[in-house]
C-alpha cells in the first residue's frame, strides 16, 4: 500500500480525535505536539483558549488569518451512577439521531467505552446514556458516536470519519501554514484555532472581543459545511459567499473569487446556507472576513436529514464524509489568498467603468 502524505496522514489523525465544545484538550494536545517540531511557528493563546499559530519572522504584509474551529458535537459527562451516566450534549443534532444511539465514552487515559443513549431531552440537551458494564468513567469526559473501523478511513478518494467538521479544516488550515512557513514571502500567513463553535462560536467572539486577532488581518473561515445537490462532495472546495445568517465581506469576498480564478483552481462558489460559521460572528464585531469550506456528507453525522424530517426516514447516525481533492484544493486556494489577496486589482468598479465607456454610446438620445 502506498504511504499516505504527511498532509492526508494529519486528516486521517485529526479527525479520529475526540473533542467536544469546551473540552477541546485532546486535539489541542495534538496541535502542540506537531508545533514542537516546527522552532519557526509561534504559538499564543488568549484567555479563552484560542490558539493562534503565526511564523516567526518580519511580515511585510497585512496579517491573512485562516480560522478554523477545534470541536465537534459531543457528550460532555456532567455525573454518573454506577453504569448510568449522564451527560450534556453539546451541538446541533436532530432528536431522531439519539434513539438508542450507540456511544464511545473516552476516559481519562484516552480509553474507549461503550455505552447506549437511553433518554435524551432535546430542550435541555441532556442524555442519560447506560456503560455495556462498568467503566471509570467521570464528569468532564467525552462521548461521540460509535462507529465500526471498517466504516471510517480513506478509501476510493474519500475519507469517512467521526469528526470531519471542523479537524479537517484544522488539518487543512495546519497543512497551509506548514507549507507557508517555508516561504518568506508568506510570513503574513497565520492560523486561528477556535474553541466551542457548536454552541454559538463563542471561541470566535472571544477572539474578538479579546482582541486575540491581529490588526488589520483579514480573516478566512475555514469549514466543513452540509453538501446539497448543488454543492457535492468531490465537486471542489467552495468559496463561500455566505451562510444561513449573513452573507460575507463582499469585498473580501469577490477578491477572493478573483485570486482563485486568477490561479485556475478548480474549485465552487456558493452560499451555502445549511448553518452558519464563525464569519458572521467575525463580521458582526466588524472585522473583514469571508468563508472557504469543504462540501460535507452527513453534516454532524447525520445520514438523510432530508428523510428524517420529512418524517420518511428514521435517524442513523454515520461517520461525516469529505473528498480529498477538495481538501487539497482547499490548502491550495489558502495559499493562493496569502500569496494574492492584499496585492493590488482592478476590482469590479473598474470593469464596470470599462464596460461603461465601451458602451455609453448606446445610451445617447436618438
Amino acid at each position: 500500500m502506498t504511504a499516505l502524505p504527511a498532509r492526508h496522514r494529519w486528516l486521517l489523525q485529526l479527525t479520529d480525535i475526540p473533542t467536544a465544545s469546551g473540552s477541546e484538550h485532546w486535539v489541542v494536545g495534538w496541535v502542540d505536539r506537531w508545533l514542537s517540531r516546527r522552532p519557526d511557528l509561534a504559538r499564543r493563546a488568549d484567555s479563552a483558549g484560542n490558539l493562534l499559530l503565526t511564523i516567526r519572522g518580519r511580515k511585510r504584509r497585512p496579517p491573512i488569518v485562516a480560522t478554523a474551529h477545534l470541536d465537534h458535537p459531543a457528550f460532555v459527562v456532567t455525573d454518573t451512577d454506577g453504569r448510568d451516566v449522564y451527560a450534556e450534549f453539546r451541538g446541533g443534532v436532530m432528536a431522531p439521531y439519539f434513539e438508542k444511539a450507540r456511544v464511545d465514552l473516552i476516559d481519562v487515559e484516552g480509553s474507549e467505552h461503550p455505552a447506549t443513549v437511553v433518554e435524551y431531552d432535546q430542550n435541555t440537551a441532556m442524555a442519560k446514556l447506560r456503560l455495556d458494564r462498568t467503566a471509570p468513567v467521570e464528569p468532564k469526559d467525552i462521548g461521540r458516536w460509535r462507529f465500526p473501523s471498517r466504516r471510517l478511513g480513506i478509501s476510493n478518494g474519500l475519507l469517512r470519519a467521526g469528526a470531519c467538521d471542523d479537524l479537517a479544516g484544522v488539518a487543512a488550515a495546519l497543512t497551509a501554514l506548514d507549507k507557508a512557513r517555508k516561504d518568506p514571502a508568506l510570513r503574513h500567513f497565520a492560523v486561528l484555532l477556535t474553541r466551542a463553535e457548536e454552541v454559538g462560536f463563542v471561541g470566535a467572539i472571544a477572539a474578538a472581543k479579546l482582541g486575540t486577532i491581529p490588526d488589520r488581518a483579514k480573516l478566512l473561515s475555514i469549514e466543513t459545511s452540509r453538501s446539497f445537490a448543488d454543492s457535492p462532495v468531490g465537486g471542489g472546495p467552495i468559496v463561500r459567499v455566505g451562510d444561513r445568517s449573513t452573507v460575507f465581506d463582499s469585498e473580501l469576498t469577490n477578491r477572493l473569487t478573483e485570486v482563485v480564478r486568477a490561479a485556475k483552481i478548480p474549485h465552487q462558489r456558493k452560499l451555502m446556507d445549511g448553518g452558519s460559521c464563525e464569519a458572521t460572528a467575525f463580521g458582526a464585531y466588524g472585522l473583514s472576513a469571508t468563508g472557504l469550506c469543504l462540501p460535507l456528507g452527513n453534516y454532524h453525522n447525520m445520514v438523510d436529514i432530508d428523510g428524517v424530517v420529512a418524517g420518511a426516514s428514521p435517524g442513523k447516525l454515520g461517520p461525516e464524509v469529505v473528498s480529498l481533492s477538495d481538501y487539497d484544493g482547499l490548502v491550495k486556494l489558502m495559499l493562493a489568498a496569502a500569496a494574492r489577496l492584499d496585492t493590488p486589482n482592478e476590482g469590479l468598479t473598474g470593469r464596470l467603468d470599462d464596460l461603461y465607456d465601451a458602451q455609453r454610446h448606446i445610451l445617447r438620445q436618438p
